[in-house]
């Protein structure tokens, strides 16, 4: 493996850092008066976000890993793990623009003209939609029905926790098409517009993550806009959901690695009993516990993303950084909290808000106990482990 950048990548990253300290950190200020006043979970809001697009559009930051017959710039999954983490150093909740789900490139040429192209432009909005209220962690058990009727499916159900799923235009929706044959031929992904008749209700959390339930009574959709093959919608399904496995522990380095930084500065500072804090052992010992497990997950992340770009199956090492990198956010949150006493659980302070936040790492795209099943099943059948090095 050979982590080192090329001079194009490492101008890309210069860039975003430039990005992220210049236009997201001075907006930190205005997040927390919006947390004071309730306000947290709509900033930056639709205009706000817009400008900040296009700034980092002018700079070149736009569909970063969309490939470049599509006009994107074609990241890799190893550059994009680190412009991750570094757009999550900045608390403020922001993404480049120009992106589209991965599995929208399995299109036929008429859905990427109407739907892949358009989001790649900016023009339209999709959300992901597979989790339903007795599917979450076992997704093969989703009960949402797609009926053939003439050229139509009809779609009857409900799918809920579903990210953007109040602002898309469109769902990737996954539904039952052949019970019989469960989830390894029975399900097939489907584009579904809202102007077909899919209804969403904002669902209120404990952060600022805003998701939604999405309601279909009888929505028609056309038999084109099956997304792929009939039957083979939970492998996109599980395409999707191991990039994203990447995706979340590169965050929560990030994260982590701006609330230690706020933990060593607060460390130095804070005097008790004649001496900085950071002088006594047990604020050391938080600091060097959050500093090494940082570390660790950085490179779980970064081993994982090469697997994905070398076209090496990382299901297994994309679920270890996936889980390391979950509970390490929490943990250093928490600890970064203890550090600031009584002023880190005020909301003077934005650290308890962030552990709110970063408290769903643990659950959305497959709960810690998923990924330990995923990862002892793969122990059990000798197919990964036990010090493999691809």
């Amino acid at each position: 493996m050979d982590f080192r950048l090329s001079p194009e990548e490492k101008l890309i990253l210069e860039t975003v850092r430039t990005f992220v300290d210049a236009e997201l950190m001075p907006l930190e200020r205005d997040l927390q008066e919006a947390e004071l006043a309730g306000r947290g979970g709509e900033f930056p809001d639709e205009e706000t976000l817009r400008r900040l697009q296009g700034k980092a559009r002018e700079l070149g930051l736009w569909a970063l890993q969309v490939p470049e017959e599509y006009g994107g710039l074609g990241l890799g999954q190893q550059l994009m793990a680190l412009i991750t983490m570094e757009v999550h150093r900045c608390l403020v909740p922001f993404q480049f623009g120009g992106g589209a789900d991965n599995i929208l490139f399995a299109g036929t040429e008429e859905q990427k003209r109407e739907y892949l192209l358009p989001t790649i432009a900016g023009e339209r909005r999709s959300c992901f939609a597979l989790t339903e209220p007795t599917a979450g962690s076992d997704a093969t058990n989703i009960r949402l029905q797609a009926v053939p009727d003439g050229d139509d499916f009809v779609l009857t159900g409900e799918k809920i926790f579903i990210t953007g799923g109040s602002e898309a235009d469109y769902a990737i929706v996954f539904a039952v098409t052949d019970r019989e044959r469960g989830s390894r031929g029975g399900i097939t992904c489907f584009l579904v517009d809202r102007s077909m008749g899919f209804t969403s209700r904002p669902i209120q959390t404990m952060g600022a993550w805003s998701p939604a339930r999405l309601a279909f009574d009888g929505v028609r959709v056309p038999r084109r806009n099956v997304l792929g093959e009939m039957g083979k919608g939970f492998e996109l399904a599980m395409r999707w959901i191991v990039n994203g496995r990447v995706v979340i522990p590169a965050r929560a380095v990030g994260r982590a690695q701006r609330l230690l930084e706020m933990g060593v500065d607060y460390a130095r500072q804070r005097v008790a009993f004649g001496h900085p804090i950071g002088d006594y052992q047990a604020i050391q010992w938080m600091l060097a516990d959050s500093e090494v497990e940082i570390e660790a997950a950085r490179w779980l992340v970064m081993h994982a993303a090469w697997l994905q770009d070398e076209g090496i199956d990382n299901h297994h090492e994309a679920s270890i950084a996936k889980l390391h990198g979950a509970q390490m956010v929490n943990r250093v949150a928490d600890r970064v909290l203890q550090i600031h006493g009584g002023m880190g659980y005020t909301k003077e302070l934005p650290i308890e808000r962030v552990l709110r936040d970063v408290r769903v790492f643990r659950i959305y795209e497959g709960t810690d106990e998923i990924q330990k099943r995923t990862i002892a099943k793969d122990l059990l059948r000798g197919t990964a482990g036990l010090g493999r090095w691809e």
